[in-house]
């Protein structure tokens, strides 16, 4: 399997080095606009260039993840090496029919928008997929790579920005919820990193205790929260401050262009 990355910034290189750990036999080369930022990837044993033509000439699956402002110029670039091979674009806002109207009669077996997360490097995204176009094969080469980096979901398009929206820029969310009961955990006591470690390893269990268990969130709430206790009480105040309806608002404050 031959994948080009074409811009190995934040997403693009976390892409890169995720696939790279899920496939070990793959040859995924890397683009960026300056040698030094390609530097780790070369660390990590992944083929690196400078130029993004020459690369998707090579590849077999094209990953485009440039910055949304470069994308039609970088696409348009591209062009002449698109035919017969796989685009998958992590560039996020772009209208499905916009991003269709510049890839037109380009030749591509299929084209796909997908939205992972920054913990695809480690194998632990939860990535959205929106077909442009393509077949039952090339849709199931896309999902055999997001899966092996955690879990995929083919949606639509209003589901991609909801999937942007809660996994993606979700990832910030979650972080700052994690600073957030780091801060208070230092004042209540605990030093700052006991505090970090703390709210991490409880954030983590309570994902992994969801997950086996299946259930509903508020169903493992309520083994916790003793009637008259402080762990209701801590709720109660949270939600006076907003928390729910502040977490609700974080998600919306998005919307696609119309």
């Amino acid at each position: 399997m031959k994948i080009a990355v074409i811009g190995a910034g934040n997403m693009g290189g976390a892409t890169a080095l995720g696939l790279a750990a899920a496939f070990p036999d793959a040859r995924i080369c890397c683009t960026a606009r300056h040698a030094s930022t390609l530097e780790k990837f070369s660390a990590r044993g992944l083929q690196t260039s400078l130029d993004n033509l020459a690369a998707a000439r090579e590849a077999e699956i094209v990953i485009l993840g440039v910055k949304p402002w470069l994308a039609q110029g970088v696409l348009q670039q591209l062009r002449p090496a698109l035919s017969g091979k796989i685009l998958i674009s992590l560039v996020a806002g772009i209208p499905a029919d916009e991003m269709r109207g510049w890839l037109a009669g380009s030749g591509l077996s299929g084209a796909y928008t997908v939205i992972p997360n920054l913990a695809i490097e480690y194998r632990e995204s939860m990535t959205f997929i929106h077909e442009l176009s393509g077949t039952p094969e090339t849709l199931r080469t896309v999902r055999m790579l997001f899966d092996a980096t955690g879990r995929s979901a083919v949606v639509d398009e209003k589901r991609l920005n909801a999937g942007m929206m809660l996994a993606s820029c979700g990832t910030a969310f979650a972080l700052r919820y994690v600073r957030a009961a780091a801060e208070g955990g230092v004042e209540l006591g605990l030093y700052p990193r006991e505090a970090i470690e703390a709210a991490l390893q409880t954030v983590k269990g309570a994902a992994v205790l969801l997950e086996a268990r299946g259930t509903h969130p508020e169903a493992e709430i309520d083994r916790v929260t003793t009637p008259g206790g402080i762990t209701i009480k801590g709720l109660n105040a949270m939600e006076e401050a907003g928390f729910t309806a502040a977490v609700i608002a974080g998600l919306k404050a998005w919307s696609p262009k119309k």
